[in-house]
């Protein structure tokens, strides 16, 4: 009975193992290509301006379909709220 426990217990600590093994090699990659990611949204956002700072879309595209009252927040700086 005592080599019965040792094998289920081997067992169980080897498939936890691969299991954590498994979860690291699948996020590992995941996290890197987040980080290295650039968002669509961001692409036309002013360089100099820091992170959580809302810069506008000024395209002629993009401001032909805006409201007025997302056009009147966009000016005031604040992030828009309405589409």
């Amino acid at each position: 009975m005592d080599t019965r426990k040792a094998l289920i217990t081997a067992l169980a600590g080897g498939s936890m193992l691969a299991g954590v093994a498994l979860g690291a090699a699948f996020t590992a990659g995941s996290s890197a290509n987040a980080a290295t990611t650039t968002p669509a949204s961001n692409i036309s956002a002013d360089a100099s301006a820091s992170p959580g700072v809302f810069v506008s879309n000024e395209d002629p595209a993009h401001e032909a379909t805006e409201s007025a009252e997302r056009e009147a927040q966009e000016n005031a700086g604040q992030r828009p709220t309405v589409p």
